[in-house]
């Protein structure tokens, strides 16, 4: 168990709300971000066990000539076929899980007084992780449906139909913001947001 000091509080949101906007913010306030997508990628580098399960199970091509993860081809098979996205979540999450766990004791060894873990899928994998999830609040970044979509195709270049898929694939935003222990709003300005997150920041550290 986590000493009180330590309050660990769970980040999500859905592809183009800006969760990652609101983790940046978060850092400068003094918070510990733990972001379970940089925790995959270092997993996931040139020659490591979880790219080379990754190619036998989906295929040498999702591997660059520099050895790599060619990431957008591994999201058009996962987010294209529900088995081969189930597969993933197999080979991804419990290492992901085991590593985020240990930046967190050592997170609390340091005696942080607020811990975010920012996690995309934090909702969808919560069932699976009960017992061993150690955030029971969550902030959900908010935007709607149709500007996520706007933000995939104006960021990464996507077809409108791609970013549909994948919001597909997520639980939609407006459940996660109906399970939010706390909600950040993000479909206004950079300003907005930056106060929101800044008078949430002082309420979760009030008691630190």
């Amino acid at each position: 168990m986590l000493p009180a000091m330590t309050r660990v509080v769970g980040l999500t949101g859905g592809i183009g709300t800006g969760k990652s906007t609101v983790a940046r913010l978060l850092v400068r306030l003094g918070a510990v971000v733990i972001d379970s997508d940089a925790v995959v990628r270092e997993l996931q580098a040139p020659g490591t066990p979880m790219l080379a399960e990754l190619a036998r199970a989906f295929g040498p091509e999702i591997v660059r000539p520099d050895r790599s993860l060619d990431r957008a081809r591994l999201g058009e098979i996962a987010f294209a076929d529900p088995e081969a996205r189930r597969r993933l979540g197999e080979i991804t999450h419990p290492a992901v899980g085991r590593e985020v766990l240990r930046r967190l004791e050592a997170a609390r060894a340091a005696g942080a007084p607020l811990v975010i873990v920012d996690n995309p899928l934090l909702f969808e994998g919560r069932a699976r992780r009960a017992r061993s999830d150690p955030a029971e609040e969550a902030i959900v970044v908010y935007a709607p449906a149709e500007t996520q979509i706007a933000r995939q195709c104006a960021r990464d270049g996507v077809t409108r139909e791609f970013a549909r898929q994948r919001l597909a694939a997520q639980l939609p935003i407006d459940e996660k913001r109906a399970l939010a222990t706390w909600l950040i709003d993000n479909s206004g300005t950079l300003a907005d947001t930056e106060r929101q997150v800044r008078a949430l920041h002082a309420k979760l550290t009030a008691s630190c």
